[in-house]
């Protein structure tokens, strides 16, 4: 279903039909004169940067190392005996629709990076999100699991990507377990939200993900929430 969706995006975009995805998290609206005239320009919160360890044991830069890429981002942990195993399989099924065709010169997998974050980084060790990972047969360039510090990890999860609104300091007793799935475009702008329970939502995702790689930039983005 998803490649499909991914078929039909492309169809619509051909016959000059499109929609590019909302820009979401609003920070603020700033005004100047240009011309006489008053001209309004609203700012969007870019994500902030994310160090942590991947799979293969590699300290890795969301922003740095991925720089240029669409990010898509979801949490979990290796244990979680109920939505984790079905978010992991949705994110695989995108990780399918997005894989290296070699019949075609150019591939999608070059400019989207799969994500999935821990939220119990005390028990999943990178070995252990390696397993984890094999599991469901993910490609290890394309799609990193990733552990590390818990208060960073919570503090991205509440303050730069916006999954949750309930308080936590990322302690011992705090603990995020979400279904969303975050869609981030290449200069870290939250672009959309997905339930990642839901093939509907999934092929949203999908959609979205391709309206991305054929967006351009403009100085001041309109619309979003």
């Amino acid at each position: 279903m998803v490649p499909l969706s991914c078929y039909l995006v492309v169809s619509r975009l051909s016959k000059g039909k499109s929609r590019m995805p909302l820009y979401y998290n609003m920070e603020r609206v700033d005004s100047q004169m240009k011309g006489g005239k008053l001209v309004t320009d609203t700012v969007y919160h870019q994500v902030g940067d994310l160090q942590l360890t991947n799979q293969l044991g590699k300290l890795v830069s969301l922003n740095k190392d991925l720089k240029g890429k669409i990010l898509v981002v979801d949490f979990f942990f290796t244990t979680c005996p109920s939505i984790c195993p079905v978010l992991t399989m949705n994110m695989r099924k995108l990780q399918a629709s997005f894989t290296k065709d070699a019949r075609k010169e150019a591939s999608l997998d070059t400019v989207v990076q799969f994500i999935s974050i821990t939220v119990n980084p005390e028990r999943d060790t990178f070995q252990a999100m390696r397993a984890y990972a094999d599991r469901f047969g993910a490609n290890h360039d394309h799609w990193w699991f990733l552990t590390g510090d818990k208060h960073s990890i919570y503090t991205f999860a509440r303050n730069e990507l916006k999954v949750t609104v309930g308080p936590g300091d990322g302690g011992a007793d705090d603990f995020i377990h979400t279904e969303r799935m975050v869609l981030l475009d290449k200069d870290r702008v939250v672009r959309g939200y997905y339930d990642g329970l839901k093939d509907s939502s999934m092929m949203k995702c999908a959609d979205d993900i391709v309206y991305l790689t054929l967006e351009r930039k403009t100085p001041s983005p309109k619309g979003g929430l």
